[in-house]
């Protein structure tokens, strides 16, 4: 896969920028305007979109795949189709077998691949991302709160409690498992392929 010209992109960055929690959208867009590093991933280098559930890493995947001309990969949805079993069912009835399927799925990928993967790995897996590109998709709670509710499909995670006591006490256990894995901001990814196209 041959990377994209200019023109494409910046298509691609719109496409993006469009595509994160209209939430955060505006402030991520503010910190592509400004000056500082621009980390772009070593050739060779694995690519992972990581963080919450309903961030909307899936649907980035297919824009920073384009972006980066790489081919991408769905973690859950590759552990679905080998496994055969749904990852509702699967994390109910043994978690801690997909947990050690999903870190040995990444490990085994061809390096260099771009991939999503669910939203526990980054607690779960930090040694696993050690050397990866890790990119983290935004998503405030609010739009955590109003995806998780809509969609009845995703496994439980915390049975015993309440749904909305459960969403409160992982999104707020993730933030701070989050906060202690090294990865690279939307906007700083961004910052970079922009920068790209205003070379001549």
């Amino acid at each position: 896969m041959s990377g994209p010209s200019a023109d494409q992109r910046r298509q691609l960055i719109e496409s993006i920028l469009a595509s994160v929690d209209p939430r955060l959208a505006p402030s991520v867009r503010e910190e592509l305007g400004r000056p500082g590093p621009r980390p772009l991933p070593a050739e060779g280098q694995t690519v992972v979109l990581g963080g919450h559930r309903a961030a909307g890493k899936t649907r980035l995947l297919p824009l920073v795949s384009a972006l980066l001309g790489r081919p991408g990969l769905d973690l859950d949805a590759e552990l679905e189709r080998r496994s055969g079993r749904s990852l509702r069912d699967w994390v109910a009835e043994d978690t801690a077998g997909f947990r050690a399927a999903e870190r040995g799925l990444l490990l085994e990928l061809p390096r260099g691949s771009v991939v999503a993967v669910g939203g526990g790995f980054l607690s779960n897996h930090p040694d696993a991302l050690a050397p990866c590109y890790t990119l983290l998709v935004p998503v405030s709670f609010e739009t955590y709160r109003e995806r998780l509710l809509a969609d009845s499909s995703r496994p439980r995670l915390h049975p015993g409690m309440s749904l909305e006591e459960e969403l409160h006490s992982i999104y707020n256990e993730r933030q701070e498992l989050h906060a202690r894995v090294p990865t690279v901001s939307l906007a700083e990814f961004l910052r970079a392929f922009a920068a790209l196209g205003s070379q001549p």
